[in-house]
């Protein structure tokens, strides 16, 4: 089952913030009964990239098109804050909605749609380089 979320995977490794303390065993993913898919990781809220991570995945995934939504939701799960408390125990997921949205897809719309190189972080920034200098 790991091949169908390889492309996925790898690019999320790549995000600048996502959190990684056992590699890519860090990420948790699976698929449903009725053939969608989910993928469950955390994110360095510590990271200077951290919630500019949140607001581009949430945009695109979420989002970006009020018309023709993508099939997805990104959100945030956590165990009960009273039993754990901290936004280290916050994770993220990303669901499919339709079966047919494969995890490669999602893959594509966000490599379309996010800075790219997506692992550089200098693409990430919202600065305008007077091109002067």
């Amino acid at each position: 089952m790991s091949d169908k979320f390889e492309m996925l995977l790898t690019y999320l490794e790549r995000l600048p913030a996502i959190d990684l303390p056992a590699g890519r065993k860090s990420i948790g993913f699976g698929e449903m009964e009725d053939g969608n898919w989910w993928v469950k990781f955390g994110i360095d809220t510590e990271h200077e990239l951290a919630w500019r991570h949140v607001q581009e995945l949430g945009y695109v995934l979420n989002y970006v098109s009020l018309e023709e939504p993508l099939p997805t939701a990104f959100i945030p799960v956590s165990p009960p804050p009273y039993l754990n408390g901290g936004v280290e125990f916050l994770s993220w997921v990303i669901e499919s909605k339709h079966p047919d949205f494969t995890p490669d897809l999602c893959t594509e719309w966000l490599e379309g749609r996010l800075p790219r190189p997506v692992d550089d972080l200098k693409q990430w920034s919202f600065e305008i380089e007077d091109e002067e200098e």
